[in-house]
């Protein structure tokens, strides 16, 4: 094989757009009934529509087809889209809201009438002919918050309250014997990930809950994944210890079930979520974050040692747990997220789906290292960098490649080594990439994650600074050639490192933030009250709004921008980049923007992939006059040759 000598950032690349759009299935949502298992599959190619797959046996096959979109948008970010039960299946269609019920081969039939109701996390109430869910009601005001509650839906189309007045729910849960349920609440101004309250009560003859009692949490405690040991036991994971660990519910008390400074839960940012499950036994098969790498272990019933299970993934986002195996998705740096299903007598491994059916060859592919690094204030900060790798290519003797720092959403958000192919687009074109686990971010603990409030803008900026200015100083990455990119609210951090510093060359932000109290007066009500904890509460955060905002000191930035910005986005309007752009135009600095006609907050459509990844390419190699034999993808306002 010849190697041919080439600058960097401009290496030829197997790994394409079109590539990334098309290979890369997201894959979510899994479920088990007996021996079936489910999950849910996106569909780049047909508008981001989610489909729902059953693997029976040794086949897998589709049991919604289009124009079926197995997906809700309740708080925004949706999640928890369906149920099974036996051979049934429970859904949310994201067209109309409304409930489909799809038994056996049959077709799929709505059993809810048309209406401003949004429907989540659902758990099937046979006996009582009926699924527990979260009911999101809308009014006829498109700018009013809507009211959340525990609802009944009857398999008749019916709709009872089951609970109300808080200004959140999530995760109802019935005992084995159908006589309790559990659930979770929180109220503003907090998120779920500061404080939420963990509720039990009796179900009486009619359905209905009795008065429900306060099992745990509070405005400062963290309660997630509440489940029921098969033998009634009610399980949940806290971080009142300042990690999320398994505690239970005993007849003396809360029990920690096994301590650990390690992470059993995530962020509440989708319903659905599952760390952890239980064997017919009685046994916990768990995933745990340790330093940001997943573990998977299991714990015997009544012990308090987890005993590692060895898998090949060093992600593993969710699991559940069948009789004698258990279903995960996982990643890892040479492994792109996939669907497996593992014995849990033999350790067999088998995968059930892949996100990724073709992988590039690997000496196409950057292996991260995993860094951390000193950061302003005497902090440790972490990170995954992906040194440029191409077989087919190598640099001049003496060059430092340029680097992309990411700056994550969220911003609880954490930054896995999955193989991920549009992190593979750029290394494979001689960028490295530094993927930062900035304060805040989860994996690391509570404190670790508090390390953020009041601090959004701040300490987000002063790690992807320090990420990339520890690279230069080891030679890893040329100074004069730094990127910072970043989506929503790593927009934000992307927009601040460019307009209060002078570290970064060139950015990108995709749908991010500029404008805090413009969030503040567009955003939805899931978020509405998030800056009162990353910024300050009103009236001292107006102030601070104006000094952190980069739209009221675009006279500061004179760096190159490209924005990507959804027209559908409900949760960053296009305001908050129509903005920066306009004010850039203005400044005569050089500035694309790329607004995108039926995308939300993130891009589902391939063809969108596809140009975003493209115009991006472009526009660095432009800043950098490497753009020699390219086509222009875009217009850049601005320009200067």
């Amino acid at each position: 094989m010849t190697t041919v000598t080439a600058p960097f950032g401009t290496w030829p690349s197997p790994i394409s757009a079109a590539l990334v759009a098309a290979g890369a299935t997201p894959l979510s949502s899994l479920a088990i009934a007996g021996r079936d298992i489910y999950w849910l599959a996106g569909r780049a190619s047909e508008a981001g529509r989610n489909t729902l797959l059953r693997r029976r046996g040794s086949q897998a096959e589709e049991l919604t087809p289009a124009p079926l979109n197995v997906r809700t948008r309740v708080h925004e970010y949706g999640g928890g889209a369906y149920a099974v039960a036996g051979d049934t299946v429970y859904f949310s269609h994201f067209a109309d809201n409304r409930l489909y019920r799809q038994a056996g081969t049959g077709a799929a039939e709505a059993f809810t009438a048309p209406g401003r109701q949004r429907f989540a996390d659902f758990v099937v109430d046979a006996p009582r002919q009926r699924l527990i869910a979260v009911r999101e009601l809308h009014g006829e005001d498109p700018h009013g918050q809507p009211a959340n509650t525990l609802c009944a839906v009857g398999f008749d189309g019916s709709e009872t309250v089951l609970a109300e007045g808080h200004d959140f729910y999530s995760s109802p849960r019935l005992s084995p014997d159908g006589r309790q349920l559990a659930w979770l609440t929180w109220d503003h101004p907090r998120m779920p990930w500061q404080g939420t309250a963990l509720w039990l009560a009796e179900i009486g003859t009619d359905g209905l809950p009795g008065t429900p009692q306060c099992v745990a949490g509070g405005s400062d405690e963290s309660i997630c994944q509440p489940e029921w040991a098969p033998d009634g036991r009610l399980y949940f994971v806290s971080d009142r210890s300042g990690w999320w660990n398994l505690y239970r519910r005993g007849a003396a008390g809360i029990e920690a079930v096994c301590p650990l400074e390690a992470e059993f839960g995530a962020p509440h940012w989708t319903f659905g979520n599952s760390m952890y499950g239980f064997t017919p036994a009685g046994d916990i098969v768990c995933t745990y974050i340790d330093k940001g790498v997943s573990r998977l272990a299991r714990l015997a019933a009544g012990g308090t040692t987890l005993s590692p299970i060895a898998t090949p993934y060093d992600e593993i986002r969710e699991l559940k747990v069948g009789d004698g195996f258990v279903v995960l998705l996982g990643g890892s740096p040479t492994i792109a997220a996939e669907i497996a299903r593992i014995d849990l007598t033999k350790g067999e491994v088998e995968v059930l789906a892949r996100s990724i059916e073709a992988l590039p060859e690997l000496g196409y592919l950057s292996v991260p290292e995993s860094i951390s690094y000193p950061s302003a204030g005497g902090r440790t900060a972490y990170a995954f960098f992906y040194p440029p790798a191409n077989q087919d290519v190598q640099a001049p003797a003496g060059e430092k490649p340029p680097v992309i720092v990411i700056s994550h959403g969220g911003p609880t958000g954490m930054a896995a080594s999955t193989l991920k192919l549009a992190t593979q687009f750029w290394t494979s074109r001689g960028f490295g990439v530094l993927d930062v686990n900035y304060g805040g971010s989860t994996g690391f603990g509570r404190a670790y994650r508090d390390a953020l409030k009041g601090q959004w803008g701040i300490v987000d900026v002063e790690d992807c600074i320090a990420g990339a200015q520890y690279l230069v100083q080891s030679g890893r990455a040329d100074g004069d050639r730094l990127i910072i990119r970043g989506g929503s609210a790593g927009g934000l951090t992307t927009l601040c490192a460019l307009t209060f510093h002078d570290v970064f060359k060139l950015g990108a932000s995709y749908y991010g933030v500029s404008d805090l109290q413009g969030l503040d007066d567009d955003s939805h009500k899931f978020e509405s009250h998030y800056n009162e904890y990353l910024i300050a509460p009103q009236p001292q955060a107006k102030a601070i709004y104006a000094e952190r905002s980069p739209i009221n000191h675009t006279d500061r930035l004179s760096r190159p921008m490209i924005f990507f910005q959804g027209l559908d986005d409900k949760v960053v309007p296009p305001p908050q980049s129509e903005a920066m752009v306009q004010a850039l135009q203005r400044r005569g600095i050089p500035v694309a923007y790329v607004p995108l006609e039926g995308e939300g907050h993130g891009f589902r459509k391939a063809e969108n992939i596809v140009r975003t990844l493209e115009a991006e390419l472009y526009f660095y190699r432009r800043m950098f006059g490497l753009h020699h034999g390219m086509d222009a993808s875009i217009a850049i306002d601005n320009l200067r040759d």
